[in-house]
């Protein structure tokens, strides 16, 4: 295939810019570096071209055609596709440098998988003063960056702050914008159009100030929320993802509005931090009677996790937490005096909770479980009772023994849980007592994680958990 000289030019430089013809170490990389590269006739390009086709998800063809082309003209990261391992030794020693100035104050990192990654768990960032948008008003531009960090600290055990008042190099995460050669960078800018921002694996995040950034609520341009989340998930260890649907994706996808991290960037943060761990106050499904437009009776119910004044609540249908929460109790629902049949509260609890199949009501204090007999309106005979004798275990050395956290009925599951510390044990019911029948009524099975349950339940810093414009 024959390409005239400029197009070759251009060719080369695109795929030796995004690691596709070789790995790039693009920390020490000039954008306009005369380095000599393969050219097209090469097996090495032609390679590099289906390579960058195969990621892209177009027909392989090792041929310059007008997909290719379309492909290459998306606006986009300006993090390479293929960084070279190398990339992650000069991490190593630039942190090493960082050491020697401020030995305590040294933005740790970790590796995973060949992954960088942090090593804390509180990580600092700011806004520099002299790297302000010309766009956007500085408290817009805070109010959307606070908003891109709280988005991966709501489904990793990450939080974020902003931090105005420290030395600027002990700030682990330093945002700013610029045009051309900018802000002291090795890579310029190139102008409205093809990058719009880039990531350093040390936590530098430089948007193009000649591209059309805009705010959380507008619906043209190019989102800076999105792109902010983009390249936070660099600073904080991912690479490019090519799958439909992830916020890593190298190119830019058009402004949608309410969206949210994908399934797939979710495993891979987690992959280098870990789930959410956590106890919980309490924890029940609200089940409501609603009216459809045809006139039928409903039941709907929500699930709520509640910790320390806070709550989640979970989307069972997706397996995750809605995004937003946390909320705080006190400024979520607003407490009803009645109901929609016109009944007023607080009312007796065995009104709202007329028991359990047995007509009873069950208490945990301690080691002990007490139950209330709703129709005798008392404490019911035989109890109080100690747990193991009421909950036994499949395993007798796999059992909480006292002071559980919440007792919890999921109707998503039918099945009752006990939850305590970071673990969970499930009650077996009727169903699975009668396909094995060695099973004792309220037979506790052992203990797993809650977070391999319930995904996605995670703090997030004080400071994030009220967010304003």
């Amino acid at each position: 295939m024959y390409y005239t000289p400029l197009i070759s030019a251009l060719l080369q430089m695109f795929l030796s810019r995004y690691g596709f013809l070789r790995p790039v170490n693009w920390e020490e990389m000039l954008l306009d570096d005369g380095e000599e590269t393969d050219k097209p006739h090469d097996p090495h390009f032609v390679s590099a071209l289906r390579d960058f086709q195969k990621l892209s998800g177009l027909p392989v063809t090792g041929v310059l055609d007008e997909a290719t082309k379309d492909a290459m003209n998306k606006p986009r990261c300006g993090v390479p596709d293929k960084p070279s391992p190398k990339l992650f030794d000069i991490a190593r020693r630039k942190r090493h440098l960082a050491a020697l100035v401020s030995k305590s104050h040294a933005r740790k990192r970790r590796e995973v998988g060949g992954h960088v990654a942090f090593s804390k768990g509180l990580l600092r960032w700011r806004l520099i003063g002299e790297g302000y948008s010309s766009q956007l008003s500085v408290e817009e531009q805070r109010y959307v960056f606070r908003l891109a960090f709280r988005m991966w600290s709501e489904i990793c055990p990450l939080e974020f702050t902003e931090d105005n008042a420290s030395p600027l190099e002990e700030i682990d995460i330093r945002l700013g914008f610029g045009t051309g050669r900018h802000l002291g960078c090795k890579q310029r800018f190139d102008g409205s159009g093809r990058e719009f921002a880039h990531a350093w694996f040390l936590g530098d995040i430089h948007f193009d100030d000649d591209e059309h950034f805009t705010g959380s609520s507008a619906g043209s341009g190019i989102s800076l929320l999105k792109v902010a989340v983009h390249e936070i998930g660099h600073v904080l260890g991912l690479p490019h993802i090519y799958r439909p649907g992830s916020i890593m994706q190298p190119s830019y996808r058009p402004h949608e509005s309410g969206f949210e991290v994908d399934w797939m960037d979710r495993k891979a943060i987690q992959s280098l931090y870990g789930g959410c761990k956590g106890r919980f106050d309490t924890v029940f499904d609200w089940v409501r009677r609603e009216r459809s437009p045809r006139g039928d009776v409903l039941i709907r119910f929500n699930t709520y996790f509640m910790r320390q004044g806070w709550y989640w609540l979970y989307e069972n249908r997706n397996n995750r937490t809605r995004f937003g929460d946390p909320v705080s109790l006190q400024s979520g629902e607003q407490q009803e005096k009645r109901d929609p049949d016109g009944r007023s509260y607080p009312r007796p609890i065995s009104e709202g909770f007329p028991g359990s199949p047995d007509g009873n009501i069950y208490f945990f204090k301690g080691r002990q479980v007490y139950a209330f007999s709703v129709d005798s309106n008392r404490l019911a005979r035989g109890f109080p009772r100690p747990l193991r004798s009421v909950f036994p275990a499949l395993d007798p050395q796999d059992h909480p023994e006292s002071g559980l956290d919440a007792a919890y009925f999921s109707y998503t599951h039918n099945a009752l849980f006990l939850l305590k510390d970071t673990r969970f044990w499930r009650v077996t019911g009727a169903r699975e007592r009668r396909t094995e029948p060695r099973l004792q009524k309220n037979t506790l099975l052992p203990h797993r994680e809650i977070d391999q349950q319930w995904f996605d339940i995670c703090n997030v810093h004080p400071t994030a958990l009220r967010l304003h414009p």
